[in-house]
C-alpha cells in the first residue's frame, strides 16, 4: 500500500502529516504525486503513527526507488534480472 493510501484511508489530511514529520506541506503534496519520496527517518514515525510494521514501509520506500531508477531505461527490466542474479549469489 502506497503511503498516500495509508494516509486517506485513515482520513487524515497532507497538514497533519506535514506537522507530524516537522516539513512543509507541500512536500507532501510531492509525495503524493510521487515527484518526492520521505526521508527514511520519517519512516519510523510513519510506521509508529499508523501502526505498521517499519519493515513494510522501507520494502516499499526501497521498492519506489528501484522503480523510479530502472523505469527510465530501456533495459530496467534486464538490469533488474541480473542484480536480482548478483544478489542470490552472494
Amino acid at each position: 500500500m502506497k503511503l498516500n493510501e495509508l494516509r486517506k484511508m485513515n482520513g487524515y489530511e497532507q497538514r497533519k502529516i506535514a506537522a507530524l514529520l516537522e516539513i512543509d506541506t507541500s512536500y507532501i503534496s510531492k509525495t503524493d504525486s510521487v515527484d518526492k519520496q520521505f526521508s527514511r527517518d520519517h519512516l519510523k514515525t510513519l510506521a509508529t503513527f499508523y501502526k505498521v510494521p517499519e519493515k513494510e514501509l522501507i520494502t516499499l520506500w526501497v521498492a519506489h526507488k528501484i522503480t523510479r531508477l530502472v523505469d527510465k531505461e530501456k533495459i530496467g527490466k534486464e538490469a533488474i534480472v541480473l542484480a536480482l542474479k548478483e544478489i542470490e549469489n552472494k
